[in-house]
């Protein structure tokens, strides 16, 4: 299908005020355009219920598609009782709606990995130096097969994922463990080595300093012919621009807006009302 113009948006983080303010902006219309988000759909906004039932809609009408991040797992988790509630994260509400097993049970159907156009592939957080494209979306099809099964299997993997171990890439990975490496890779990580060694700790900006031998991930020079957009660093504010990478959470949460970034000419549209 043909739209009049397709944009990827930076996590929302549950700011439904911000987001719909920037759909205005748009101009969108579903019936012409279409969405993809980057994940992190919930969580420290205002309002991550109406977030979360909006975004499912314009999904099913064709009009979106969107990753996983790391807030939208930890908010599947805290459903099936694996992780605890936290304050931080205003979602309380959407363990209240009558439709939550409805909208969770969506949400864990959703892709880690996405290609909006031939040229870019779309990630929560990253794709490691080390791996190609196309590895990086054989990867995300494990997880995926994991989350979207039976909701015994869900229950089964969801308490493996909240692990910093193993840092570092391996294909004789298996089992829980090579499911939560992937998870890292794509939905939390920052910095790495060269050889993919992930660092947790490091959320602040570019400008500060960092651990020995560890660099963003996008610094590290590789070519590909697919750029990578994603989000999940707030700190980053959607600055960086890279024939390799793009960032776009413009950390709306914090105080900052949303970004879309137009696909076909790379233009970057903002929200003017913050979270």
């Amino acid at each position: 299908m043909s739209y009049r113009a397709e944009y990827v948006i930076g996590d929302l983080q549950g700011c439904f005020a911000a987001y719909i303010h920037l759909l205005e902006v748009l101009d969108f219309d579903p019936k012409q355009d279409k969405l993809w988000f980057t994940g992190d759909l919930v969580a420290r906004g205002e309002d991550s219920l109406s977030t979360l039932r909006h975004v499912k809609m314009l999904c099913e009408q064709g009009a979106a598609e969107t990753v996983l991040g790391n807030h939208d797992i930890t908010l599947i988790a805290v459903w099936r009782g694996v992780a605890e509630l936290k304050k931080k994260d205003r979602t309380a509400p959407i363990f209240e709606a009558p439709d939550c097993e409805e909208l969770l049970n969506w949400l864990r159907r959703q892709p880690l990995l996405l290609y909006p156009s031939k040229n870019t592939v779309l990630v929560h957080a990253g794709i490691p130096p080390h791996w190609r494209v196309r590895q990086a979306k054989r990867y995300a099809k494990e997880v995926e097969v994991q989350l979207s099964s039976s909701l015994a299997q869900l229950d089964r993997v969801l308490p493996h994922l909240y692990s910093k171990q193993p840092d570092i890439w391996s294909e004789d990975l298996h089992g829980h463990t090579r499911i939560r490496a992937i998870t890292n890779y794509l939905t939390r990580m920052r910095l790495c080595k060269e050889d993919g060694t992930l660092e947790f700790s490091f959320k602040s900006s570019l400008s500060d300093a960092m651990p020995e031998a560890y660099r963003p991930w996008f610094e590290w020079h590789v070519p590909r012919v697919r750029k990578v957009l994603f989000g999940h660093w707030a700190a980053l504010k959607a600055e960086v621009d890279l024939p390799n990478a793009r960032a776009l959470d413009g950390g709306c949460v914090w105080g900052n807006c949303l970004v879309a970034y137009r696909l076909s000419d790379g233009k970057v549209i903002t929200s003017a009302l913050g979270c």
